[in-house]
């Protein structure tokens, strides 16, 4: 019974098939032509957003990066000044 398992585990596995040797890559610059028309295909693809959009995107960004760097200027003054405050209560 142990035999007839093991001999249906056998046929079950696969082997893997043997790829031809006569078979060769295509040239490289055959492949980089091949490539550069994938990519402009794909470019094709892409919506682009609109000056509008672009501009508007723009001053959202530079707005949040304003907000963030007033923050970081404030917390860095503020953390700075309790230092001070701390070590001058520790050398009286």
């Amino acid at each position: 019974m142990a035999d007839a398992k093991a001999a249906v585990k056998k046929q079950d596995v696969k082997k893997p098939a043997k790829k031809p040797a006569n078979k060769k890559k295509p040239n490289v610059f055959k492949r980089l032509w091949k490539y550069l028309v994938a990519c402009k295909g794909e470019l094709k693809k892409i919506t682009w957003p609109t000056p509008k959009q672009t501009t508007k995107n723009f001053f959202i960004v530079l707005a949040v990066i304003i907000i963030m760097g007033l923050f970081i200027f404030a917390l860095d003054r503020g953390l700075f000044a309790l230092l001070g405050l701390i070590m001058g209560m520790s050398q009286t």
